[in-house]
This record gives structure tokens, C-alpha cells and sequence, in this order.
């Protein structure tokens, strides 16, 4: 890598591609969890990526009524999980921070002790009433964040879906850059309709009141079976129903949706590249089954060729193509 990760996200111009981690379960015995890092570490190294995603779950039973495919369980702190098991290996870590159950006290204390974390994203709560129980909202954490650590480089979360039911995720955008993100990482996307919509209100908007597009970079996950397809419903994900038919009846559902990834990729890279905007991607295995975990690997080594191709020709401002 020509230049740092930070250099990579302010001045543009690359397509930045990443790798996405759940650390285990907290349940689980440190002898294993030692096992588990050495493993996901291992298919790490020497792999083209700009960055290592470390993910805080939580709780998202208030958000839906629906049952929970997979039970919840709490997992080891990401930064805990980055400090204890990643130091040797040499990518940077972006850690991801749900505020959820988090005072204002609390989230300060989390923001001293862990000084030493370069890039975040804060998580806000899954539902209005967690932010009531503690009077903490997202806005504030980004506040507090530019009160005690301002050299924090900040992401931010972006959802297709979302802008799909309310049509106002470009704002959400442009209001999360104002609060200091200076990227965004999507839920999982499948349905590339909805993404290409976010990223033409996105881009339009940002024309009109004249400020640059930050980098979005978009989250692809294989998919190796049933009870994945109906947890990734769970969490929100939305499967085109003629895609959701597809991989019901596909005869190998886990090829089918690596394939059903790249296009989407191919597809996200095109119409950005026509409008000039950076995007990227982001590439997790939402199952801890190996053969998904080893399509994740496989996915992210095909989304990496495709990153590296030459952009096409892009549009300035006023529609005229340009050379890019």
C-alpha cells in the first residue's frame, strides 16, 4: 500500500476494500478464542486489504418484533479482541462502538481508556426506546468524541433499506458528515436497486449545496444456506423476492450468492464511476460455518481484482463525462 488508510479515506480516488469480524462470543473459553484470532489471522495475512473491521454487536430484539434466528450473545469488545490477538497483524483496525446502554459517563470512559484507536465507527441504539433509558443519543456521542479525542478518525453506518422506506439516508449522510464522519460502512446490501437509489440522492444532493461525496463503502456477504438467508432477513437485509426465489432453489445457494455479490459489486462500481463518486467494500461472512467463511475469503479475493480495474468514464457536475 502506497499510503495510509487515512490518506486513503480524505483525498479520494481509491476504492478502499475491507474485511469484517465478529469477535467470539463471550461465553467462549480463552484457550478457544486464542484459537479462533490465530485462525482468522491467518487467512488474513498477505490478503490486499485496506482495512480490518472489528464489530461491537448488540441487542436488537427491540427493533423487531420477529424472533431472533440465532440467539443473542454478548461477544469479546472489539478493542479488547484488536489489542489481544491482532497486533501482529499489519492492517488497520477500524473499531466499531455501539453506544447502546451507554450513558453519557459511560462513553466517555470508553473514548479515554482507548485513546490509542485510530479509526471507529459509532453504532447508534437500535430503537428510540434505549436511547430514552439513557438519555444518549448518537448525536452525542459524536459531541463527545470531538471533545476528548478529535483525532479519532470517524465512520459512520449507512442503510440502503432504510433510505428505501423513508428516502432521507442522503440527509442522514450529509448530517452525519457535519457531526465529523468522514466515511460510511453499509449494512449488508442486496438489492442493488436501492443501493443505486441512495447513491443518486447522495450524489445530487451533495451537487446542489456544493460539497464532495465521502467515500461509502458497501458491506457484500455470502449466503451458504437457509437459516443464514432467513437471519440476514432478521437483521434487516433486503433480498429482492425474485433473488430470495433464486437462492431457495438454487442447487448450490453459496455459489449462487458469491455470484449474486460480484454483480452487485459490478454494478455499484459502474454507476459510481459515472458520476465520479469513491465507493468501496466491505466483506464478512454473517454465518461461522467454514465453507461461508471460506466463500467470504473467496468473495473478498474476487471484489479486490474488480477493485483494481481501471474506472470508467465519470460526470462532472454539470452531466459532461470526463476522463477518470
Amino acid at each position: 500500500m502506497g499510503y495510509g488508510l487515512a490518506d486513503k479515506i480524505i483525498s479520494g480516488g481509491s476504492r478502499p476494500v475491507f474485511y469484517s469480524l465478529t469477535p467470539p462470543k463471550i461465553t467462549t473459553g480463552w484457550d478457544r478464542i486464542a484459537e479462533i484470532a490465530k485462525g482468522q489471522a491467518d487467512r488474513l495475512t498477505g490478503l490486499d486489504i485496506d482495512a480490518l473491521i472489528l464489530y461491537d454487536i448488540q441487542d436488537e430484539s427491540s427493533r423487531t418484533d420477529k424472533e431472533r434466528t440465532f440467539g443473542f450473545i454478548s461477544t469479546v469488545p472489539p478493542e479488547q479482541y484488536s489489542r489481544d490477538y491482532f497486533q501482529g497483524l499489519d492492517i488497520p483496525k477500524i473499531i466499531y462502538k455501539s453506544i447502546a446502554n451507554l450513558d453519557a459517563a459511560g462513553f466517555q470512559q470508553w473514548l479515554t481508556a482507548n485513546s490509542d484507536v485510530q479509526y471507529s465507527v459509532f453504532v447508534g441504539a437500535s430503537s428510540q426506546s434505549q436511547v430514552e433509558k439513557t438519555n444518549f443519543s448518537l448525536k452525542d456521542a459524536y459531541a463527545l468524541r470531538q471533545q476528548v479525542n478529535p483525532g479519532l478518525l470517524l465512520g459512520g453506518v449507512t442503510i440502503p433499506e432504510r433510505h428505501a422506506k423513508k428516502g432521507d439516508e442522503h440527509l442522514r449522510i450529509a448530517s452525519k458528515i457535519a457531526e465529523g464522519c468522514s466515511f460510511f460502512v453499509s449494512q449488508c446490501v442486496y438489492n442493488v436497486n436501492d443501493t443505486k437509489d441512495l447513491l443518486a440522492d447522495y450524489y445530487y444532493h451533495s451537487c446542489e449545496n456544493n460539497v464532495s461525496c465521502k467515500p461509502l463503502i458497501f458491506t457484500l456477504a455470502p449466503c451458504g444456506s437457509l437459516k443464514t438467508l432467513q437471519f440476514m432477513e432478521w437483521l434487516g437485509i433486503k433480498v429482492p423476492k425474485w433473488l430470495l426465489n433464486d437462492l431457495k432453489h438454487s442447487k448450490d445457494i453459496l455459489e449462487s450468492s458469491i455470484h449474486t455479490c460480484l454483480n452487485v459489486a459490478s454494478e455499484i462500481l459502474e454507476y459510481a464511476d459515472k458520476k465520479n463518486m469513491e465507493v468501496g467494500f466491505n466483506i464478512e461472512s454473517i454465518s461461522i460455518k467454514k465453507d461461508e467463511i471460506a466463500a467470504s475469503i473467496e468473495l473478498l479475493k474476487s471484489v479486490v481484482k474488480l477493485s483494481k480495474q481501471p474506472a470508467k468514464a465519470a460526470l462532472n457536475g454539470n452531466g459532461a463525462a470526463v476522463v477518470v
